[in-house]
């Protein structure tokens, strides 16, 4: 943990928070400033700065936990639409380096998340794509190599 990470002084009880949901490797409450009404952050229970570092479990848990919150939030105000958002690094838009998923619940016209300000961009030429792709399936296969050959 962090002495100076307001998530790590939340998980700790230092900082009061209105809690949702605990796990094991993760902990859920309410987002101080909500955006839009309903806004919940799980985060891990250890100070991980961004998703890069969060271990298997954590980030397996992170993710259990933000879909059992996202059907609560369902059942609570039938929202028509919902957001996961996570960020990483100062380019990603991440404001606290300890790695969080937002839960937010959404509704037509609520102005968050404006993702696309001029309309989504044109499709990408598939030769574009298919390169990009490539080097995303041959990294994730030297890192599954490197993972099972470390292994005893």
């Amino acid at each position: 943990m962090s002495d100076d990470c307001p998530f790590c002084a939340i998980v700790r009880g230092e900082a009061s928070a209105s809690r949702v949901a605990e796990g094991t490797h993760v902990v859920a409450f309410m987002d101080l400033r909500q955006g839009v009404p309903g806004h919940v952050l799980v985060v891990p229970r250890a100070h991980v700065e961004t998703l890069y570092d969060l271990p298997p479990d954590t980030a397996a848990e992170m993710m259990q936990l933000a879909v059992r919150i996202a059907r609560a939030l369902r059942a609570v105000d039938d929202p028509p639409g919902l957001n996961l958002w996570q960020s990483n690094g100062d380019a990603g838009g991440q404001e606290v380096p300890h790695v969080h998923l937002h839960v937010q619940p959404r509704q037509h016209g609520d102005g968050l998340l404006g993702l696309y300000p001029h309309g989504p961009p044109a499709p990408s030429p598939r030769d574009l794509l298919d390169r990009l792709a490539d080097n995303v399936r041959r990294q994730l296969a030297e890192a599954t190599s490197s993972l099972t050959t470390s292994l005893p």
